[in-house]
Formats: C-alpha cells, sequence, structure tokens
C-alpha cells in the first residue's frame, strides 16, 4: 500500500525548495501524495502562486485561505490563529503517514502547531537554522519542536536541532533542498531570459524584506536602502524581486515602487519569477545585494557575490561568497563597489550536499 505524503507550502519560495522532492514523490509508486497550499500561495496580490503548482503538474491540491491583507502585528498574530483554527478542520478530517514542512514562516508554524493534538507526523526540512534578525527564527524552533523526523541542511544545524528536540534520533543531514541536481534543471538560457524580461543590460539581482525583529526600524532601513539605490541604480540596472508577506512588508514594497517611479529605465520590479527563471537571474546577474536566504544558500553555487544587509539573516551560516554590511547608505554603496570589482566565486558551497531529493525518499521509505 503506497504511504500516504502531504507537503505543506505556503509560498512561492518554499514551493521551489521542494520541488526536486515533490517530482520524485509523485513519480514514485511507493508514495500517494498530496499538496496543501495555503499563505501567499492564495493571494492575488502575491500573483496567486497555486497556479504553478497546477502548472508544475500537481493534481492533488488542497486550498487553505488564511491570509489577511495588511501587515502589521495585530494582522500577522490574527491570521496565525486564523491558520491555526483552519488546519484544526483540515487534520481532523484529513490522515497522513507523514507531512512535510520546510522552513520558518510564520504560517508554516501555525499549520504545525495545529496538528500537534492530532498526532500529526511531521518531517521538517531547514531546521536548525538562526536568523537572528527575523522573528522566523522562534518560528522555525517552535516547527522542528513539534516535528518527529528532521532533514537539516548542515551538521551544525542538525547539532542545534538535539539541543532544541533534546534528542539526537531521526535527524538526518541531506544538505539544501533548492540546489539538489542543479546541474540537470532546466533553467533558461541567458538570451531566452533576457529576452523574455526585457533586461538588456548589466544587471544586479536584488530581494529585501523588513526585519521582523525590529519592526519599528524597518522605516528607517527603507530610507537608507532608497538612498543607497538611487546611488546604485546610476551604475548598473537593478532587478528587484518583491517581498513576501512578512511583518511591515508593505513599507519595503512602497520604498521599492517608489525607486522604480524615480528610475524606470534602470529599476524593473518582479513580483515572482518562479524557480528556474529565478535561478536565471542569478546566472545572469553581476552580483546580489538584498536579505534573503536565497543569497546565502544558494549564490555560491552560481558563482556570484552577495552583499548580506542588515541582520535578518544573521546567524545563518555563511560559504566566504557572502559580504556582510548594515542598513547604511554609504556602507551599502561602498559594498557595492568592492563586489563590481571582484572576479567569478569560485569557492564551494557548504549547503550542497549530493542526492538530497533521494535520501529523503529513502529515509522516508524506512519510517513508515
Amino acid at each position: 500500500m503506497a504511504m500516504k505524503i502531504a507537503v505543506l507550502t505556503s509560498s512561492r519560495a518554499d514551493f521551489g525548495i521542494y520541488l526536486p522532492l515533490l517530482n520524485r514523490l509523485k513519480s514514485d509508486s511507493s508514495f500517494q501524495l498530496e499538496i496543501i497550499a495555503f499563505g501567499t500561495h492564495l493571494s492575488k496580490f502575491h500573483g496567486y502562486t497555486v497556479d504553478q503548482i497546477r502548472e508544475s503538474g500537481f493534481t492533488t491540491i488542497h486550498e487553505i485561505t488564511s491570509l489577511l491583507t495588511n501587515d502589521d502585528e495585530v494582522a500577522i498574530a490574527t491570521s496565525f490563529g486564523l491558520t491555526v483554527l483552519k488546519f484544526a478542520d483540515f487534520w481532523n478530517n484529513n490522515q497522513y503517514d507523514w507531512v512535510l514542512c520546510l522552513g520558518d514562516r510564520y504560517e508554516m508554524a501555525a499549520a504545525v502547531q495545529a496538528g500537534i493534538p492530532f498526532r500529526v507526523r511531521f518531517a521538517h526540512l531547514h531546521g536548525g537554522e538562526t536568523t537572528l534578525g527575523a522573528i522566523d527564527n522562534i518560528y522555525r524552533h517552535q516547527i522542528s519542536s513539534a516535528s518527529q523526523l528532521h532533514f537539516p541542511a548542515t551538521e551544525d544545524f542538525a547539532e542545534r536541532i538535539k539541543a532544541i528536540t533534546e534528542t539526537s534520533e531521526n535527524i538526518f543531514t541531506v544538505g539544501s533542498l533548492s540546489i539538489d541536481e542543479l546541474e540537470s534543471m532546466d533553467i533558461p538560457s541567458e538570451g531566452d531570459f533576457r529576452k523574455k524580461y526585457q533586461i538588456n543590460d548589466e544587471f544586479a539581482l536584488l530581494t529585501f524584506h523588513p526585519e521582523t525583529v525590529s519592526p519599528e526600524r524597518n522605516n528607517e532601513y527603507a530610507r537608507e536602502l532608497l538612498d543607497a539605490l538611487l546611488n546604485i541604480s546610476e551604475k548598473i540596472s537593478l532587478v528587484i524581486t518583491m517581498p513576501n508577506a512578512d511583518t511591515f512588508g508593505s513599507i519595503f514594497r512602497r520604498t521599492l515602487t517608489k525607486l522604480n517611479e524615480k528610475r524606470l529605465t534602470q529599476v524593473k520590479l518582479i513580483e515572482n519569477f518562479g524557480k528556474l527563471n529565478y535561478f536565471a537571474a542569478m546566472r545572469s546577474c553581476k552580483f546580489l545585494l538584498g536579505n534573503t536566504s536565497s543569497g546565502i544558500i544558494e549564490a555560491a553555487s552560481f558563482g556570484k557575490y552577495v552583499i548580506n544587509v542588515g541582520d535578518r539573516q544573521k546567524g545563518r551560516a555563511q560559504s566566504k561568497n557572502v559580504i556582510n554590511c548594515p542598513f547604511d547608505s554609504l556602507k551599502i554603496q561602498n559594498a557595492v563597489k568592492e563586489v563590481s570589482k571582484l572576479p567569478a566565486f569560485t569557492g564551494e558551497n557548504i549547503y550542497k550536499k549530493s542526492g538530497t531529493a533521494d535520501s529523503i525518499i529513502k529515509i522516508l521509505k524506512q519510517y513508515k
């Protein structure tokens, strides 16, 4: 009898990371795969990315709506509570052998917390990591505490999970799924990518999110960022992916929109690339600038340097391609000058471990 597996996906970001594993699960007759889509997947404001799940060939998709349009503390807390209520009903009516969950989003934590009374067996990917500048750090550790099976990316993260869960059992270091089988991914060529998005010049790839641990300072950070990017965009084009639904994310959305209005020809805003086009952008860009985990985890595999701004990713293990600087206009500009002179990065990616998806599949089969 096939093992019944559900996968919790709350955003375009985690779906892209899951994809190598999802394709394996879908093609293996040992598994009956169901997708549980919620969070920004069902938000038209964020591109209604549940359509991307369907376009990727997945047919059994449960949709659970619980996201509010506001992004202040009350709205985030209310969304958390609403997500718990919706998933309490869902877990009461649906049972699985394993439910896969990934990362650190607040809505992911809410879905997992709701499953505890129902004894849902969760398998957590990318646990044990630390991001001191984001409240996601707390949600990630909550998810680890509620999970019975763990797939961290590195040995250091595995050690942290042991400390969080107070056990060394059921923890398997597998590497990062997002860069698994990178060489065989159907990433668009640079020519096709540039033609599709009408990008002709040399460009930097940017992604900025708010610092959720210090929301009162986000207005200050946004002002420093706008000043820096107005200057940087005079020397290099900027391709910017828009923020997720985080606390006070709208502050950065407004800032980036204002930048675009002032620099129409040098700045391009993209709501949602999708994984393959995002990787094409990463491969084609001069360098990355922002405070997103993709710069930390993935960019080294594309030979790119990353300017990591602020504290959102503070504490997360880094390869040697990462240059850190604060939300200070002058320091951001100086970091860009420094990185612009560097050749392609040729060092290792500490998150890379061959056969990540295969390892997870084998372990799941052992834990039916």
